[in-house]
């Protein structure tokens, strides 16, 4: 009998500090997740700064309960992942020091892993992936159509050419008055609104997966202007309303088309915007009409976590592709760069 292998996991890409211990790959043991929000508040968004010096405070504590939670001890790792890239270059490196040191320290390889990939294979925690198949990847900084041909080889169809998703959000809920992060308050807005005001929808050229969120951002702000230029209040409800549906539809609308002419077996959404209620809803009926499974991680695993990174890395695990110790932070690592080279 093979002896089950565990990695243990690091993310700090932007303002969560994140440890995971996953055995084989599949069984996830601790997760453990540390959150910026309450600090970066009262900014209306994240500052580097700041989240690089709270990585730097937490992340000991949240290793060490990684591990005690798990039931495991140190002798038990076989391997150390971390974030490489993307993200905040100053987050990114708190987690890639501990990573190299942990890994000198109990001589064991290290994998530097892509946060898109980890997103994407968070879906593997929960249920098998089929190939060729087709992530839909939305959240704060991307907004993105990946197509895998096969395990841990991505080709990206599509991407947002301004504002991803996330932003979009979080932009119009500084506009509706609503805090950071806004994502969550223009969902719940938009569900329980019953009007609605159409806003525009950029679908680009014809034959486009690509994305465009900035004009619709810019609709929203020129609404609300209207409004307060004639002294009335602006109809709040009505525009998230608007906003959600404009957003979903043309997220959903491309991701189907991309998947019938990719004619892949699967469908997947990842990222911290999959935790949107209108947009899991809109999908998971548009891919039950076509007759495409659909993968939908649980909502403790959409957001940044390291349960998610631990997967990932798990495909170059197997692989025996590991990293060298001289291994840099990568703030714009390329996804398609990182994929599996067997």
């Amino acid at each position: 009998m093979t002896r089950p292998y565990h990695l243990l996991a690091i993310e700090t890409s932007c303002d969560e500090t994140s440890a995971a211990v996953v055995r084989n790959g599949r069984e996830v043991l601790s997760n453990i997740v540390s959150s910026q929000i309450d600090t970066h508040r009262r900014f209306g968004g994240v500052v580097p700064e700041i989240a690089s010096r709270k990585h730097v405070e937490s992340i000991t504590v949240i290793l060490e309960e990684a591990v005690t939670k798990a039931g495991i001890s140190l002798d038990d790792v076989d391997a150390v992942a971390v974030t490489q890239g993307p993200g905040l270059v100053g987050a990114l490196l708190v987690g890639v020091v501990a990573a190299k040191s942990l890994a000198l320290a109990l001589d064991v390889p290290l994998i530097g892993t892509h946060h898109i990939a980890g997103h994407i294979y968070a879906n593997r925690l929960i249920g098998e992936i089929e190939y060729p198949a087709l992530a839909l990847v939305v959240s704060g900084g991307h907004t993105e159509l990946v197509l895998l041909e096969r395990e841990g080889k991505f080709r990206i169809v599509g991407r947002t050419r301004d504002d991803a998703v996330g932003e979009a959000y979080d932009k119009v809920a500084r506009a509706l008055s609503f805090p950071y992060p806004g994502g969550p308050h223009v969902d719940r807005l938009a569900q329980s609104a019953e009007q609605e005001i159409e806003l525009p929808r950029a679908w680009l050229e014809a034959d486009s997966y690509d994305f465009s969120f900035s004009g619709l951002k810019s609709a929203v702000l020129a609404e609300i202007n209207r409004w307060k230029m004639k002294g009335e209040e602006p109809a709040y409800g009505a525009l998230a309303k608007g906003f959600q549906a404009s957003v979903i539809d043309v997220v959903t609308t491309k991701a189907m088309r991309a998947a019938a002419e990719f004619g892949v077996r699967q469908m997947l959404l990842c990222g911290g915007v999959a935790a949107n209620k209108g947009l899991r809803s809109r999908l998971s009926e548009l891919c039950a009409k076509a007759g495409l499974p659909l993968l939908i991680p649980p909502l403790s695993l959409c957001s940044d976590n390291a349960a998610m990174i631990a997967a990932a890395a798990d495909l170059k695990w197997r692989r025996g592709e590991f990293t060298p110790l001289d291994m840099q932070a990568e703030p714009q690592l390329s996804l398609e760069r990182w994929s599996v080279a067997t």
